[in-house]
């Protein structure tokens, strides 16, 4: 996987347009100024904890003596759990704030931006290659900057594609990162064939 690769595979996971109306849920009664505040601190504090998982996932698998295959095949059925919920959502807000209260960390940054998938694919991505963090670190970068730019623009976004659009772009994204988690889940599962049968 390349450098791109990685990073269209990260933002959608993020999935920033699917996030989009919970965003504007949450911030909705805030005063706009103090709106532009909070997200600019949500992103930042996701990207701090995007690195840190990006950085040490590898030590967290060593500490647990966790086989690469087991990562592989468990990153894609990750993924694949999350594309289908992209394709098929789930009724109602998970943003779990009340109405007023200004969010911290909890639902914005984590898990909407920093969310259980897309750490789970930063830890994938250092134990498949921990030579190239550098080129991770760039698609983790990239994909960051993507998602930062659909939030900050949030309402020209809502009001181009409307509620249908979303949903729509948001079923497409699914149906992408279906194919990337089947192909995940082959390669992990073909690798620990090919390691069992060596030995």
């Amino acid at each position: 996987m390349d450098i791109w690769s990685a990073a269209v595979m990260l933002i959608l996971i993020m999935d920033p347009l699917g996030n989009l109306p919970i965003f504007m849920s949450v911030l909705k009664s805030i005063e706009p100024r103090r709106r532009r505040f909070i997200l600019v601190r949500e992103l930042l504090l996701a990207l701090i904890i995007l690195f840190i998982f990006l950085y040490s996932g590898q030590a967290v698998l060593d500490f647990l003596n966790v086989r690469q295959e087991s990562v592989s095949i468990a990153g894609g059925i990750i993924l694949f759990l999350i594309a289908i919920r992209m394709i098929f959502p789930q009724a109602g807000n998970p943003s779990g704030v009340a109405v007023g209260e200004e969010p911290f960390i909890v639902p914005l940054a984590i898990p909407l931006i920093a969310g259980p998938s897309t750490l789970a694919a930063l830890i994938l991505l250092s134990n498949q290659h921990p030579d190239r963090m550098t080129d991770w670190a760039i698609a983790l970068g990239a994909a960051w900057a993507v998602s930062a730019v659909i939030l900050f623009f949030s309402g020209a976004f809502h009001r181009l594609l409307g509620e249908k659009g979303l949903a729509a772009v948001e079923r497409l994204m699914g149906m992408i990162l279906i194919m990337i988690a089947i192909q995940m889940l082959l390669d992990g599962v073909g690798n620990y064939i090919a390691t069992t049968t060596a030995g």
